[in-house]
């Protein structure tokens, strides 16, 4: 089974969102969910492809940070409400602001990536990782 999942996030990695923007959404994941190994993992990621530490360490504060482009506000936006869809939704507001970035399949890979690392962080956390 955890093979499948490994398989996914593979896809993702070659998919147009670029590795950065996957790497950051991943981190941002791992950082609502309060996953220590996948927070580990990812900053770690981003660091050795070049992030500066200011964008890293700024990430929880990315709606005051000027470290992020309107790009990866969107994307980040998206993250934020999906990982808290039971309580906040998602909005059509959000959802267009989306559209003017990414094109249908991206925010389907940008939704299944929040999801899948939703996932792993939720293995890890309950496997003692």
């Amino acid at each position: 089974m955890r093979w499948g999942l490994i398989d996914c996030k593979n896809a993702l990695d070659k998919s147009g969102l670029g590795k950065e923007l996957i790497e950051l959404v991943y981190l941002r994941v791992s950082q609502i969910n309060g996953c220590a190994f996948c927070l580990d993992m990812h900053a770690s990621s981003l660091r050795s492809n070049g992030v500066s530490n200011k964008k890293i360490d700024t990430l929880a504060g990315w709606h005051v940070s000027h470290h992020f482009n309107s790009l990866e506000r969107a994307a980040l936006a998206w993250t934020e409400a999906v990982v808290n869809i039971a309580t906040s939704g998602t909005s059509d507001a959000l959802f267009n602001e989306l559209k003017h970035h990414f094109s249908d399949e991206q925010i389907s890979d940008l939704t299944i990536a929040i999801g899948l690392m939703s996932a792993f962080n939720r293995i890890a956390i309950a496997l003692r990782q």
